[in-house]
């Protein structure tokens, strides 16, 4: 199992909770960034890796069928929305790679994309050859443990001036987010 995170401090927070939570299981987690190398006993004898896209890239470039990206049965790519970011190409390359070696090797390969943030999920899930009949999967905000409310606000005005819009958005912004805290709600605020 291949597990990619975003960010080599969020693969070093994934190892320490999947490791602890695992571990009377057997089963061994390990991180591999470009902070932390395994050597290739170290890769083999884990269950779970868990690596960024950038570090998962260089190692899936060695193809082969010995190649350490060949062992991969499952790969997870966590925070999928990222493919919009502009690091979104290598998650991009990771995935095509992917589909060229499964391809190749007739060897099936299980991938899965988690987005807390992904309105055009099924875009992503053509991209990612999900059959939506039976591997795509929504969970919508019925299926939260904690409710969660959501409030689109537009802003316009008549100036061309960004830097005004932006201020006036920001305006907006810190009062609907004030007025919410002061009645005793909890706020996340998502910018596209």
């Amino acid at each position: 199992i291949v597990y990619i995170a975003s960010m080599k401090a969020l693969a070093q927070e994934v190892v320490e909770k999947f490791g602890s939570k695992l571990k009377c299981l057997g089963i061994i987690v390990r991180e591999l960034t470009g902070d932390m190398q395994l050597s290739r006993a170290e890769a083999d004898a884990a269950h779970i890796l868990v690596t960024t896209p950038e570090k998962w890239d260089v190692v899936t470039r060695k193809g082969g069928d010995g190649s350490l990206g060949a062992t991969c049965g499952l790969l997870i790519i966590d925070e999928v929305h990222l493919l919009a970011d502009e690091r979104g190409a290598v998650i991009e390359s990771v995935v095509a790679r992917l589909h060229r070696w499964v391809e190749s090797s007739q060897r099936q390969v299980r991938l899965v994309g988690l987005s807390a943030t992904l309105p055009n999920y099924e875009d992503v899930a053509t991209f990612m050859h999900v059959d939506k009949a039976k591997g795509l999967f929504y969970f919508g905000p019925e299926h939260r443990p904690v409710p969660l409310q959501q409030t689109f606000i537009g802003v316009t005005m008549q100036t061309k001036d960004r830097f005004q819009r932006e201020k006036k958005m920001d305006e907006v912004c810190y009062q609907v987010v004030t007025d919410a805290l002061k009645a005793g709600h909890q706020v996340m605020v998502f910018v596209h």
